[in-house]
């Protein structure tokens, strides 16, 4: 969660919003097959059999900027270089645009490939 004080109050950007922002914007580029849970989103979707929305997506930082995780599948046969290339430069624009916020980094983990 990322808070910050303006002159009018107090604004507050949680995660799942962000979430839910580099989801769409990582699910809508060609090639991604879909995304996948690790760590304790691992075991949190095993034992409650359930699709979260933060599923594969790790975010760090504060207000100056903030770093993204993503753990992704890829479609089989397609360029994974020009795949990782369109995400990052898709969930900085998304990101950047919706909340003002500086992305400092885009890793993206290809975690495996799925056939059509």
């Amino acid at each position: 969660m990322i808070a910050y004080e303006t002159r009018l109050g107090k604004v507050t950007i949680s995660n799942t919003y962000f979430a839910k922002l580099i989801g769409q914007a990582t699910s809508s580029c060609y090639g991604v097959a879909g995304m996948v849970p690790k760590g304790v989103q691992w075991w949190r979707q095993k034992l409650t059999r359930k699709n979260y929305v933060d599923t594969g997506i790790l975010i760090g930082g504060n207000i100056d900027s903030i770093c993204v995780d993503l753990h992704i599948t890829v479609t089989y046969g397609v360029n994974i270089n020009a795949i990782a290339k369109s995400i990052v430069n898709k969930v900085k624009y998304t990101v950047e645009e919706a909340t003002g916020i500086n992305v400092e980094k885009v890793i993206v983990h290809i975690d495996g490939m799925k056939a059509e």
